[in-house]
């Protein structure tokens, strides 16, 4: 007699023969834009490229001012400081080149920080990373010239900036590879000095085991200078310091800055102790079960921590928790600002394969707008922000409650026609022992 299992299961190593997985789609496999010439348009509109290339042969010849401000993660930092190099090969003294990092939980359409960088009296500012939003001026001065480098999803923008945005054509570029591509024919020297950073930036967005092929560059000379061990091992501990409760972003940038190498970074002492910090972090909640919306195609996972390691949790779940009906991981930390719940979504590896491919940018919208009151206004602009495959937010604690009420979270599904609850009580059937809930229970 075959015994019933529970329709949610984790991965494990076993003895047993697994369930062949369907393979999931390579990265750079995805069916590139083009134009009416039926030239593909990558990494982003050529016109757009050629911009932001004018913009910064300008800024380098202004010989004033200029402000960068990088996202706080390895693909924002790594875009940085490939701008930072640039602008000082094209002639532009190291004096005249600054950054602003943004305070934890912040934005730089914050007042706070709209008002920060204007004090720093630039001419021209740079942003990497972040900024793909509705909004004023970068600074409220009609003297700044603001250039927007992104790839998160969206269609709108700061006003007055100049925008390059990849999000729109796939393969879609991080953007640290978008600016590598921007800033590469500016001068001989950028690909050898910042191709390790375009690597480190990428990898750190999508993963340590993607494979670079066309439409991304060729890497083979650095991967031969830098390995790839190398380049992964400094990703993990750029990221470290920005997820701890201090936001050590500045220690993150000033090693990248000063670094010549990866191999340089791996023995910064603040950064390996940032790392050891959030891997115990990590390990602390790791175990916390999840449940489930009443449709069961999410897996919410709460967490109370002043580390931002909810990306992290819901990156390693995605990869484990496993069901037919099963599409986004969420992990939602109630400890990361006081007041606010600080979400990520991944979307769940069963369901990578799927047709149509799982987007949670659209199926958080699509909860939110079950909602029959003002609950997406209420929950402002930094709700479902990123990407189709990775996403969250950071809303009020009372929303994120309605959030979850409109999911049904923790409610029974319905039962499927023609079933009948009593064969699932036969007698003489023993306990399934290996379960999900026994799993997490583990320490």
């Amino acid at each position: 007699m075959k015994r019933k299992t529970t329709g949610i299961q984790v991965s494990s190593v076993s003895s047993k023969a697994k369930r062949v997985r369907e393979a999931e789609p390579e990265y750079c496999d995805a069916a590139c834009q083009r134009d009416e010439n039926d030239s593909i348009i990558w990494p982003a509109p050529s016109e757009a490229m050629e911009s932001a290339r004018s913009f910064l042969k300008e800024c380098a010849a202004s010989g004033c001012k200029t402000l960068i401000v990088p996202d706080k993660d390895a693909d924002g930092l790594d875009a940085g400081v490939i701008i930072h190099r640039t602008l000082s090969v094209l002639g532009l003294a190291s004096a005249l080149i600054d950054v602003h990092l943004i305070k934890k939980g912040s934005s730089i359409h914050t007042e706070e920080e709209r008002s920060a960088m204007k004090s720093k009296d630039p001419k021209y500012i740079i942003v990497v990373d972040q900024g793909s939003r509705p909004a004023p001026p970068i600074v409220d001065s009609p003297d700044v010239k603001s250039l927007v480098i992104d790839h998160h999803l969206s269609d709108e923008f700061p006003e007055d900036a100049l925008i390059v945005s990849a999000c729109h054509y796939p393969p879609v570029a991080t953007s640290a590879l978008l600016t590598y591509e921007i800033c590469k024919p500016l001068h001989p020297d950028i690909e050898s000095s910042c191709g390790y950073l375009c690597a480190m930036g990428t990898h750190g967005d999508l993963g340590t085991t993607l494979k670079w092929k066309a439409p991304f560059p060729d890497m083979t000379e650095v991967f031969k200078a830098h390995t790839k061990k190398s380049i992964n091992d400094a990703v993990s501990l750029i990221n470290a310091p920005r997820r701890t409760s201090e936001f050590d972003v500045v220690t993150a940038w000033e090693a990248l800055l000063k670094a010549q190498s990866p191999k340089e970074i791996l023995t910064n002492r603040r950064l390996l102790s940032a790392r050891a910090e959030i891997n115990e972090e990590v390990e602390r909640h790791t175990h916390t079960p999840p449940k489930f919306s009443k449709d069961g195609k999410i897996a919410v996972l709460r967490i109370n921590s002043a580390a931002q390691v909810h990306p992290v949790i819901a990156t390693r779940w995605a990869g484990h928790l496993n069901s037919k009906a099963l599409e986004i991981v969420m992990v939602a930390n109630t400890g990361y600002l006081p007041g606010m719940v600080n979400f990520s979504c991944r979307i769940a590896r069963c369901a990578r394969a799927r047709d149509p491919p799982v987007n949670i940018i659209a199926s958080l919208k699509a909860v939110a707008d079950l909602d029959t009151t003002n609950l997406v206004e209420r929950m402002g602009e930094s709700f479902a922000r990123g990407h189709k495959e990775a996403s969250g937010g950071i809303i009020p604690a009372a929303e994120f409650e309605e959030l979850m009420a409109l999911m049904k979270v923790g409610e029974k599904p319905d039962p499927v026609d023609g079933s009948s609850p009593s064969k699932t009580k036969k007698a003489g059937v023993t306990p399934q022992k290996n379960n999900l809930m026994n799993y997490f229970g583990k320490k």
